[in-house]
This record gives C-alpha cells, structure tokens and sequence, in this order.
C-alpha cells in the first residue's frame, strides 16, 4: 500500500493531526493495535484543555460531537503554597470566558477515532502493530507483524512516550526520572466545588482537585514513589480521608467513584523531533510533570501544527521534504521548551524543604496574588498563547 502520511498510533494527538487534514487531498494510514476503549463509569484519566486547544477541537469536528453532561469549564483556580501561599487564578477577572476545560481522555479518544473511521482519506490499519521500519531518499517502508507492506513519503510518530518508531529510527530520549508517580481517581463530593480546580504544593507532591459534573471532581497526586504505591492501594474509605485531608477538607466528605490508578512521572526530551520522512508528535515527542496539565495541550498543538504545515503544500511538494519538517520543528519549539523547563523548574522549587526557600516559593505566590495586573497579564499570556 502506497501514502502520503502514515501515522503510527491513534492516541489523541495521532487522531486529531489525522482529523485536522480531513479536507485535504493527502492520502493518509493510521496504525493502531486495538480501537479505543471506553470504560463504563467515569474515566480516571482526565485531562484540562485549553481554551485554545478546546477551538482547535472545534475546528476540526471533534468538540461538538463531544457529551456536555461530561465536560466541566474551569472558571476559578486556587493554588496553594506549602506554608501559607496562594495564588487565586479567575477567569471573569482576565476577561476570559473560562480558564480550562475537564474532559475524560476516552470521551475524547472515541469521537476523533469515529471521525477518522469516517474520513474519505483516511485508511484505519487495526488491529495492526509495526515490525520493521526503513527511511531512504524517496520513501519510508514499513513493515507490519503480520507482513503486510507500506510506503509513505512521511511517517508521523504519535505512539507515546515509549514510542516504536522513534527507537527505531535511532532518535535518542533523554528520561528524567522524578522518583514519582501520579495517582489519579475520581470522587463524589459532600460540597459543591463551584467550577474551580484547587492545586496544593505539599511537602510530599503536588495534588490537583479537577471539578466533574454532577458535584464530582478528579484528583492527580504527584507524590514519590513510596507514598503513591500506598496510596494507590488504600482501601476506599481510607483513601478518601488521606485525599479529603490533604485538600484541607475544601469540598468536604469524599466518596471514591473510580479506584485509584498510579502511573511513573519523567522528564523526556528528544534529540530532534523531525528526520528527513519522519516527524513525532506528542508524547512521542515530549513529556512533562503534570503540575501544568499541558501535556495534552501540547501534544494538540503538535498537531494542529503538523496538519497546517501539510494542508497549505501546493500538490507537487513532498510532504516528507526535511525543510517543510524543519518549519514544523521550529515553530513548535519555543512553547515546549517553555513548558518542559517551566514546570520541571516547578517541581524543583517546590520540592526541598528548606526553610528559607520555602519562605521565599510562598511569598513569591502571595506577592503575586496582591498584584491583579500581573497575575492577569500572565493568565492572559497563558490562555492567548497555543497551550
């Protein structure tokens, strides 16, 4: 089989670059191992987007497709320091209409995977998994387990932060380890929480409450990896009291409504994010903490991106060209080095807990909550900006 772009993994960000080129004349394969999962229940694994990120959704078909009874706005932030600091974030007072969106990652997954079933030019390739993989001048070839052939002028990888086709192509990732894991669950409130997501810096993590519908929120816990193991495997009761207590008890009683999950938390760079005939996105391309919650919102920019780069080729050129790939890795590089550092340097700050730098971390959130111009302007840079 001959294409133009052949994308290697049908995650959110694989999915939407496909989807964002649904109007062009590019002929385009996704691979994928199996077609999403949507658990029954609420989904653990639950994402902030961004506004911006919420109109490129828009854009590309997925957003209005998506259940409003399971997506939350975002319209308060409070952010709480590890000894008296807090920095309180408002939509209204940035003249936004929200700060971020809570959306379940699989509600996501489900409606780009059914757009891209409907693409005309788009062929699905699943059950499918790679097994060789060879780039020269002209083409890249790949071959699947099951001996099936493939020849694409370009490759893009969107297959995760351990992905196939970046270790095939001898893309070398440098890991950070946080000695941390994230733990994530959902829970039924006793009180409302009013639209807002609270993030608390502890002496032991970083735990974010994300508001749901119906008085429901979900928490990530970066904790080390000690604390996240036995949180992780609390019996329910218990685990609802540990979470209840260390969010200072601000929406009160908890009641667990999905089990506890906990994943390994890394910094990963790559050495490059294009070759000629190959270009990652995603967690492909990058990972951070997820104090920010950009992740995701990354990996939809990586697309968008892409896809736009793609879209505006007049028909004779090769959309494997290295410098049309180059344009691409440029103008993604500013925001996720932003990113990577910014909360990397977060994670740092806030971590030792030495006296003095614990005093000046909060005084250094509370200096900016008594300074609305700047604590608005960086909201505003924020939001405006592509994450």
């Amino acid at each position: 089989m001959k294409l133009d772009v052949l994308v290697v993994g049908a995650g959110l960000a694989g999915a939407a670059f496909a989807a964002a080129l649904r109007g062009s004349s590019l002929k385009i394969g996704i691979i994928e191992a199996r077609p999403p999962y949507r658990p029954p229940g609420w989904d653990p694994r639950i994402y902030a987007i961004s506004p911006s990120n919420a109109d490129f959704l828009a854009t590309i078909g997925i957003w209005p497709h998506l259940n409003a009874n399971r997506i939350t706005p975002v319209y308060d932030m409070e952010i709480h320091g590890d000894a008296g600091g807090r920095l309180d974030l408002s939509a209204y007072d940035c003249g936004l209409r929200e700060l971020a969106w809570i959306v379940e990652s699989s509600l996501m997954q489900q409606e780009l995977w059914e757009t891209v079933k409907r693409q005309h030019n788009v062929t699905l390739l699943c059950p499918a998994e790679p097994s060789t993989l060879a780039i020269d001048d002209d083409t890249a070839r790949l071959t699947l387990a099951d001996g099936r052939h493939l020849e694409t002028r370009l490759i893009v990888a969107a297959d995760g932060r351990d992905s196939w086709v970046r270790q095939a192509a001898t893309i070398e990732a440098r890991n950070t380890p946080y000695g941390e894991k994230g733990v994530v669950a959902n829970f039924r409130c006793e009180k409302p929480h009013r639209n807002t997501a609270f993030q608390w810096f502890r002496k032991d993590g970083v735990l974010a409450y994300l508001p749901l519908p119906e008085q429901q929120m979900s928490i990530v816990w970066s904790a080390p990896d000690a604390l996240a193991d036995e949180l992780a495997a609390l019996p329910p009761t218990e685990l609802c009291a540990r979470v209840a207590e260390a969010g200072q008890h601000r929406l009160g009683a908890l009641e667990l409504v999905t089990p506890a999950a906990a994943f390994a938390l890394r910094l990963m760079r790559v050495e490059t994010v294009v070759r000629p005939r190959l270009a990652l996105i995603g967690d492909a391309a990058h990972a951070i903490h997820p104090l920010s919650g950009h992740g995701i919102n990354l990996g939809y920019q990586d697309a968008r991106v892409l896809a736009e780069q793609l879209a505006t080729l007049p028909a004779w050129r090769d959309p494997g060209e290295l410098s049309i790939l180059r344009a691409y890795a440029r103008a993604r590089a500013e925001e996720t080095a932003l990113l990577q550092y910014t909360t990397h340097g977060l994670n740092r700050l806030f971590k030792p807990a030495d006296p003095l730098l614990s005093g000046l971390r909060n005084f250094g959130l509370n200096l900016t909550n008594r300074l609305p111009v700047v604590r608005n302007a960086l909201m505003r840079y924020a939001i405006a900006g592509r994450f």
